[in-house]
């Protein structure tokens, strides 16, 4: 695919192609000056002002991935062209389906036989898949609601068993967080669970809202924190996240430092790792 081109001559070209009546838009009186839709037009069918679609031509703005998921379906793109928009626009393309939300052989396989590390497997949204054993033991039995195992969930929503040292790691990982859901939403528009659960995030915490609005494009790739044990007490963990290819799935590892207090207060927890856990949707 070509990406050598600029996003506003591709725009313009794109609105050039379409008639009014292409669209079911009413023919106004008297002669177009241009070939094409106005842009007007192009803005009432995108949701978007006339002023933003020409700032988008000439250079001046940068579109969202939500605005060129628009744009889009208002210039009524084929698929190897919306591609080439949001390629140009610096954002990821969207799925034609919803999220996967099943474990891979491959995968299930590395559940399996990291049997004395915690490990958690989750969707492209965050919502909690699979843990081994080891990792029930130390982060406890999930709910089966969907939402109460997603992690934007858990930690906005629910009091959550696992601390930071400081308000600015804690602010930096669910920046991260945030922006993670907003790109899977991105990927994924016509996932209506996915869709539900942010709406009902952001209309019931004002603090997630506030990081969806601020548009970070920051990614979760690791943390680390302290989880309390009923048992063994406090432990400091690394967490540390895998992409997965195949299902568009997230693997999130949790070590403890070698030779500490936290590394055999793990250990203690590891005994019996012989079961899968797995949840329902």
């Amino acid at each position: 695919m070509d990406n050598s081109r600029s996003l506003g001559p591709l725009l313009r070209e794109y609105r050039d192609r379409l008639l009014p009546t292409d669209l079911g838009l009413p023919r106004l009186p008297g002669s177009r000056r241009t070939p094409g839709l106005r842009r007007a037009e192009l803005a009432e069918l995108a949701g978007v002002s006339e002023d933003y679609i020409k700032r988008l031509e000439q250079g001046r703005s940068h579109p969202s991935a939500s605005v060129v998921n628009s744009l889009a379906r208002a210039l009524r793109l084929s698929q190897a062209e919306y591609e080439q928009l949001s390629a140009l626009s610096g954002h990821a393309i969207a799925a034609p389906g919803a999220v996967h939300r099943t474990i891979d052989a491959a995968t299930q396989q590395l559940l399996e036989r990291l049997g004395d590390t915690p490990v958690a497997v989750y969707d492209a949204g965050w919502t909690l898949l699979a843990y081994n054993a080891i990792g029930v033991r130390v982060f406890g039995e999930p709910a089966d609601n969907a939402h109460q195992r997603n992690m934007a969930w858990r930690f906005f929503m629910e009091p959550a068993n696992f601390g930071w040292a400081s308000d600015a790691q804690e602010k930096q990982f669910k920046t991260a967080l945030v922006a993670d859901l907003r790109d899977a939403a991105n990927r994924y528009p016509h996932d209506a669970d996915l869709a539900k659960l942010i709406a009902e995030l952001r209309a019931s915490h004002g603090g997630f809202d506030d990081l969806w609005c601020s548009g970070s494009a920051a990614k979760f790739v690791g943390t680390t924190g302290v989880t309390h044990h009923p048992n063994v007490g406090l432990i400091t963990l690394d967490a540390n996240a895998l992409t997965v290819p195949a299902g568009d799935l997230k693997m999130v590892v949790f070590t403890a430092k070698p030779g500490t207090r936290d590394a055999h207060r793990l250990t203690a927890l590891g005994e019996d790792h012989t079961r899968l856990l797995h949840y329902p949707q």
